[in-house]
């Protein structure tokens, strides 16, 4: 048996009919559609660092560890540690799950460090990477006694139904707005963008026009034509001067490219990312300084976490054909382990909770169904270190193409709802318009989980309740009690 032959019976090709062309071409697609975490992340975590307490502002340079930094440089060593812990997530993800997911530092995670925690809370960064550390000891050590996994097959079987056409609409939303199709209005919140006016607008559609018709006529890589056809797109035209630069390519990025040069963009790049985890080391000595807003802090990253992975797992596994029929992920604590380990490692090394991608759906899509799909994920990323400044020449609204794609898809979800039982109708409804509506998983999920064991006991049918659901749901209200008063004010620090 040659090398080939023994990695394809490792990942269990034969088992899940696939070969390696279309694991591979999957990997490409999730990471396509998830390299803007690349440039992001960086973007978000930044302003923790750069945020300065005492004068309420943000700086254009940091001290860390006694040695001053730009921002260029913090963004270029938050860009290098998002790619070293996606890919430590990664990683187990393949080898140990052997599941077609990718992993990176989670999208309003790194929001919530960076303008909650360290903003308005006035934790250090320091301290809060400490908390994200701890977070992830935590569900290291709850996942290996399998405590997870008991807790998630609690959710109530509607609500496991739903997450995927939750997730859907999630989708839609968020790529819509990202393709300036959806814009901000007053009186309803969000209108329909004039596309007319939006360059960006106009070449997403075409975009998603291209997509779309590859996609119906059963040509796989669609979804990666799509997004490197826009991206080009809207490279040739800023070049060729019928848009202005900015608009179609990243900010920045033309000037970057005009002025310095591709060698340039590649060779400048800030690798050494020591400072960062030097700022965790001293986050672990300021423990002991307000142990109660510490533990506070643990809290809030391990429950919003907890819930947000569970729900992505779910419903990019309902896509995929993993859900037993009780709609459980079997043996789901083996990628839970994954985003545990991403998660302590992220930390040490200076970025927030690592999490299982929506995105990974976009790769599921393609085929992919096997962890040999998740480590082509993570070579790529590794292989991303080389390019760090390139990353950035890829604009948002091209990646964002792949989420209204797998949105439309995954919206088959709803087939599987029983809509005329009303503990069914009422529990997955509000799991899946919540889920856009409050742009969080986690929130979608809360609004099943206590909705449920309500609705049945107004049915008569409480005995169909058990008590760990009781449970959940009580947990959920008092989350959200704390959350309501921190953000009220009625409990400061």
């Amino acid at each position: 048996m040659g090398a080939s032959d023994s990695v394809a019976e490792y990942f269990g090709f034969d088992d899940h009919d696939t070969d390696y062309r279309t694991e591979t071409l999957a990997g490409l697609t999730t990471f396509l559609a998830m390299a803007y975490i690349i440039v992001v992340n960086p973007a978000i975590l930044s302003s923790a660092i750069l945020w300065n307490s005492d004068t309420g502002e943000f700086q254009s340079e940091a001290v860390i560890n006694g040695t001053t930094y730009g921002a260029g440089e913090i963004i270029q060593m938050l860009a290098v540690v998002t790619i070293l812990a996606s890919v430590v997530g990664i990683l187990v993800m393949a080898l140990y799950a052997n599941r077609p997911f990718g992993l990176a530092p989670g999208m309003g995670l790194n929001a919530f460090f960076t303008f909650t925690v360290v903003v308005i809370l006035g934790v250090p960064w320091q301290l809060a990477l400490a908390a994200v550390f701890v977070e992830g000891l935590l569900f290291i050590g709850l996942t290996a006694v399998g405590a997870r996994r008991y807790v998630i097959e609690l959710f109530p079987e509607p609500v496991k139904f739903a997450v995927g056409a939750g997730i859907g609409v999630f989708l839609l939303f968020l790529g819509l707005q990202e393709m300036q199709v959806v814009v901000p209005y007053d009186a309803t919140l969000v209108t329909l963008g004039n596309v007319l006016e939006s360059p960006v607008a106009a070449l997403s559609l075409a975009g998603l026009l291209l997509t779309l018709l590859l996609y119906a006529r059963g040509i796989r890589g669609s979804i990666v034509v799509g997004i490197v056809s826009t991206a080009l797109a809207g490279w040739l035209l800023t070049l060729a001067g019928v848009v202005s630069p900015d608009v179609l390519t990243p900010e920045g990025a033309y000037d970057d490219v005009t002025n310095d040069g591709i060698v340039s963009m590649l060779t400048s790049v800030q690798y050494d990312f020591t400072p960062l985890f030097w700022g965790f080391v001293e986050g672990l000595g300021m423990i002991g300084d307000d142990p109660f807003v510490f533990l506070l802090v643990v809290f809030t990253f391990f429950f919003v976490d907890f819930f947000d992975t569970a729900g992505t797992l779910i419903g990019v596994s309902q896509i995929a054909g993993f859900l037993d029929d009780q709609g459980d992920l079997p043996e789901i604590e083996k990628p839970l382990m994954a985003d545990a380990v991403g998660t302590t490692v992220g930390a040490m090394i200076g970025t927030s909770t690592v999490t299982t991608y929506i995105e990974s759906s976009t790769g599921i899509e393609e085929g992919g169904r096997t962890g040999f799909t998740a480590l082509v994920v993570g070579g790529l990323f590794f292989l991303a270190l080389l390019i760090v400044p390139l990353m950035a020449a890829i604009p948002q609204y091209a990646t964002y193409l792949a989420l209204v794609v797998v949105g439309i898809i995954m919206l088959q979800g709803v087939a599987d709802i029983d809509w005329q039982d009303p503990a069914w109708a009422i529990t997955a409804g509000l799991t899946i318009t919540i889920m856009p509506l409050t742009t969080s998983i986690a929130n979608g999920l809360a609004a099943g989980i206590i909705s449920y064991p309500l609705v049945k006991t107004a049915m008569d049918e409480r005995r169909d309740v058990s008590l760990g659901q009781w449970v959940l749901a009580v947990a959920f209200i008092a989350y959200f009690a704390v959350y309501f008063a921190v953000e009220a004010g009625t409990v400061t620090f």
